[in-house]
């Protein structure tokens, strides 16, 4: 495994303001960064995978060590096959925590190559969340501060449909 490759995985549906914090913060912190749209058939995004693949890469294109991907099943396996030492798993909340903790753990225990690092968003995004900001749009809240332009965009024009 390649320490210095890390993966960034989430359903990102879209694409938040503290996602992309965390992906910066990582991008210089790692040679390569693999930001990878999890693909969970029980789950009923808002947007398809190929929207938020572009808008991944439309916010990440001033990262050069950034590309974007998408995975499903088991990312321990995705990890190895990318050759990847780290996954990266941001922290907004201590209610994160628990969670992110025994995944971490259960990582190891499947792979004790591959680490886990723990990345905090800026704390003005640290309450913010995708399902979050989905639900204030849907009730034409301004969402504007929580999203990258070209991601408020695509989100205005989702609703409008």
């Amino acid at each position: 495994m390649n320490k210095l490759v890390s993966i960034y995985p989430g359903t990102f549906d879209p694409v938040t303001n503290g996602h992309l914090d965390v992906i910066e913060r990582a991008s210089g912190l790692f040679e390569k960064v693999i930001v990878t749209i999890a693909v969970n058939q029980n789950k009923k995004p808002m947007f398809s995978e190929s929207e938020r693949k572009d808008m991944l890469i439309n916010v990440t294109s001033h990262l050069k060590n950034v590309e974007v991907d998408f995975f499903e099943g088991l990312l321990v396996k995705y990890a190895e096959e990318k050759k990847a030492g780290v996954i990266i798993r941001g922290l907004r909340a201590i209610s994160d925590f628990e969670y992110e903790f025994q995944m971490s753990l259960t990582n190891r225990k499947l792979n004790p190559e591959i680490n886990t690092v723990f990345l905090m968003p800026h704390e003005k995004y640290s309450y913010l969340n995708s399902s979050l900001v989905r639900e204030l749009a849907s009730f034409n809240a301004n969402v504007k501060e929580f999203l990258p332009e070209y991601v408020l965009k695509k989100l205005e024009e989702k609703f409008k449909q």
